[in-house]
């Protein structure tokens, strides 16, 4: 596993220097930058799990590189050290959300200490040593607003806060409930999944909180529900947008008292369950019309996270191409190796309203028409149901025409050239003169005889 990533930012060289050294001495992987305008440019490559930065610097300071950098990833950790260090700096530090404040010169054991604290808050580093990244070995991408989600997910998995997911269908929102699933103390419990959208509402009432033998036609027996059997762990409801409104009342009372009634019951039982929703539907508009409960939503929605689409993270499409390519191919036990590189360029730039499983759907088609090691891009644009990008100039397009018409005569005057010309109303020698031009040999259109 990689060694946690610090971005260290100050304008005096040697101070940064020396910074550097100790840190990469103790196992840290180091960027070394001399302002915050460079810090803000190299985060996106350098993706840090932790910033240290100087308080004084030209142009911009630690303070304004630390609230341009919580702009867009709140959870990234920042530690301020300055020589300049006094109380009313440190106190407004904390309020702008910097992690710690270290007055120079510094105890090179403090700074580790301090970096080793964020960290384990973080969920990168935990006891001095790094923790397991399986949890998140499902999500592939190099997508650097996909890598700050992942983060804020690994911070929300620690606590037990209901998860709200938005996302559009086929953008993985499964994969990250899973994710938090296997990231929180919950992991070692059950994970139940359930789509909302995909039973009928007579039956799903009975499917999420059980019920008891006779309670309607057909319960043969006792049943003790989705919830139930979620204990301890996590009860993961997709597409909770499509929940009847008469539902979304009993499972907002579900929520409220930990407390669940079979259908055909008249005790509740106790349940200790995380709950993670999430929905491609716009709920903001559906309480406007009165088709969700507000209250539930905020019950439902203490931490949101919004999951972009395949479009919204294109550097993704190759790793993941790469990847469904491989596992596609040995389960269908064929050697296919890549993807043409004309046939990758239309994947990168296709518009994906599918999302990740539109493209797992379009690599398994292209794997099982593919006659060779190499996908084309015939074989791509095929899957993707897009017209050919080919468009023909007009000299272009009246030269095909002519090799097609010319051919059609052929075939219908089995290659007598004499024919063909009188239906064109040319004579021989123009004909011929055509034939020439597109290096249309006659006797390949004689019958056999």
């Amino acid at each position: 596993m990689a060694n946690p990533k610090v971005l260290v930012v100050d304008d005096d060289p040697g101070i940064l220097q020396l910074i550097s050294i100790r840190l990469e001495a103790m196992g840290f992987d180091v960027t070394a930058v001399e302002s915050g305008e460079k810090a803000l440019a190299s985060m996106v490559v350098a993706r840090p799990d932790i910033v240290v930065t100087d308080l004084r610097m030209d142009g911009m300071d630690g303070l304004a590189l630390s609230d341009a950098i919580h702009e867009s990833n709140p959870a990234l950790p920042v530690i301020i050290l300055t020589a300049h260090g006094t109380i009313p700096e440190a106190v407004d530090a904390t309020k702008r959300g910097v992690f710690s404040f270290l007055s120079k010169p510094f105890d090179g054991k403090a700074l580790v200490d301090h970096i080793n604290h964020a960290l384990a808050l973080s969920g990168k580093k935990q006891d001095g040593a790094e923790i397991d990244e399986s949890w998140r070995s499902a999500i592939i991408t190099r997508s650097p607003a996909m890598e700050d989600i992942l983060s804020q997910v690994k911070l929300i998995a620690q606590g037990d806060v209901s998860v709200f997911l938005n996302g559009a269908s086929g953008s993985g929102k499964e994969l990250f409930a899973t994710a938090i699933h296997k990231a929180s103390p919950r992991h070692n419990k059950p994970f139940v999944a359930i789509n909302c959208s995909a039973i009928p509402e007579a039956l799903l009432e009975s499917e999420l909180f059980g019920h008891r033998k006779g309670s309607f036609t057909g319960a043969t027996k006792d049943y003790e529900g989705l919830f139930l059997a979620a204990a301890e762990g996590t009860l993961f409801l997709d597409e909770i947008g499509d929940m009847p409104l008469a539902l979304q009342a009993k499972l907002l009372r579900v929520l409220q008292e930990n407390m669940v009634r079979p259908v055909g019951s008249t005790e509740s039982i106790p349940v200790d369950v995380r709950v993670i929703s999430a929905t491609h539907k716009n709920l903001d508009e559906a309480m406007e019309k009165g088709e969700f409960r507000e209250d539930l939503y905020y019950r439902l929605n203490v931490v949101s996270i919004e999951i972009p689409s395949l479009s919204e993270r294109r550097e993704d499409i190759p790793l993941l191409t790469q990847h469904f390519l491989a596992t596609v191919s040995e389960r269908s036990h064929k050697k296919i190796t890549a993807f043409s590189p004309e046939a990758m360029e239309m994947l990168v730039s296709a518009p994906w309203p599918g999302n990740v499983r539109q493209l797992l759907n379009v690599v398994e088609q292209v794997v099982a028409l593919s006659t060779t090691p190499v996908i084309s891009a015939a074989l791509v644009r095929k899957a993707l149901k897009s017209p050919s990008p080919d468009i023909l100039t007009y000299s272009e397009a009246k030269l095909r025409f002519e090799r097609d018409y010319l051919c059609h005569l052929l075939q219908i005057t089995s290659g007598k050239v004499s024919q063909a010309a009188k239906l064109a109303k040319r004579n021989r020698t123009e004909f011929y003169r055509l034939l020439n031009r597109h290096n249309i040999d006659p006797t390949l259109f004689k019958k056999a005889t």
